[in-house]
């Protein structure tokens, strides 16, 4: 795998920043949804069934939209560092299509791949 050109980090880089804040966006949005529910609240049985089941879902998506910030906060300090578009466990380059989907991804296909497998 070749290493990133100049251009395809900047444009990696741009991503990063882009998906930061559309995901600090989302986070203060889903507040209200991970709000407790109200028991006094006077709803049926089931809306109050409906309730708890979307509020799990949103901590749910919360807690994947937070981890996913963090490792493009950890994407966006490797580019500081210049140790951005490395595999942190093989420390080959990782491609650009593959960043292009996933820019936060820490590794290479064939880590991820085995990382996966265990």
């Amino acid at each position: 795998m070749e290493e990133l050109t100049t251009r395809e980090r900047e444009e990696l880089y741009e991503d990063l920043k882009r998906l930061r804040d559309e995901l600090n966006e989302l986070l203060a949005m889903s507040e209200d949804g991970t709000k407790p529910v109200d028991v006094d609240e006077p709803i049926g049985r089931i809306s109050r069934g409906d309730a708890l089941q979307q509020q799990q879902m949103a901590r749910a998506s919360k807690e994947n939209n937070r981890l996913r910030l963090k490792r493009i906060e950890n994407a966006l300090a490797a580019h500081r560092n210049n140790s951005y578009g490395f595999c942190r466990q093989c420390e080959e380059p990782i491609g650009f299509a593959r960043l292009k989907t996933r820019p936060e991804t820490p590794f290479c296909l064939s880590c991820q791949k085995e990382f996966e497998s265990r």
